[in-house]
């Protein structure tokens, strides 16, 4: 079992994105923040950005389906100290607006580092957002309703952004650095161990091809890995 699920981490990590991200401003509803993280790890988005006052939206309930084991988000409090961390990350900034100054969605060339900046559906990305991004883009639409729901939106420009990634070959190498696959394999295939060595300031056993734990030094570990895997 621990093969067949050691399979699939490898090539959902081979396949991870890290230069391709998502940022919500003021998006307040759970099941719409959950929805884009799920859309996210569908497509190897492997960490999404919020701006909301701290303790006001967490990812995580039935909406998730669990995608807060696979998807990492970071909050922010302020929408310019979230813009100006990606943008020293080389990541340039489109939001997603009805403005008619926006290009289409499908002109933008995600193959480049990109960071998509969406915003309530109520009220779209605010103003500073506007200012502070490199670009805006937008979805063009044919009936009478303004706007598509922020979550469908969202997911209809990842994907837009994975066919074209896709065609570029990059989804066939591994993007991440070795060391944040490595870890993130291990914790992955055992977090209880994990969090084992997290608390005792402890590096990670090495794993074998099949992902099983291998090499542990006899101090101790050794037996509390058998009775936590064995649990």
């Amino acid at each position: 079992m621990i093969e067949e699920r050691n399979r699939r981490i490898v090539q959902t990590l081979n396949r991870r994105q890290p230069d391709l991200t998502v940022v919500m401003e003021n998006v307040h509803k759970p099941h719409n923040f959950s929805a884009i993280a799920r859309t996210c790890d569908s497509v190897g988005v492997g960490k999404v950005h919020a701006i909301a006052p701290k303790g006001a939206l967490r990812l995580g309930g039935k909406a998730a389906s669990g995608t807060q084991k696979w998807v990492k988000a970071r909050y922010w409090r302020d929408i310019s100290e979230a813009i100006s961390n990606l943008k020293s990350k080389g990541l340039t900034i489109y939001v997603a607006d009805l403005n008619t100054a926006s290009v289409d969605y499908r002109d933008v060339d995600y193959t480049k580092p990109t960071a998509i900046m969406v915003g309530s559906e109520l009220l779209g990305v605010s103003e500073e957002a506007r200012e502070r991004a490199d670009y805006a883009m937008t979805l063009p639409q044919y009936g009478m309703v303004e706007s598509l729901n922020v979550s469908v939106a969202t997911a209809v420009i990842l994907y837009e952004a994975a066919r074209q990634r896709e065609a570029a070959g990059m989804y066939r190498e591994r993007q991440i650095a070795l060391e944040t696959f490595n870890r993130l394999r291990f914790e992955w295939l055992h977090p209880m161990v994990a969090r084992y060595c997290k608390k005792h300031s402890m590096p990670y056993p090495a794993l074998n091809d099949a992902g099983d734990i291998i090499g542990v030094v006899d101090n101790g570990l050794s037996a509390d890995v058998r009775a936590i895997n064995s649990s």
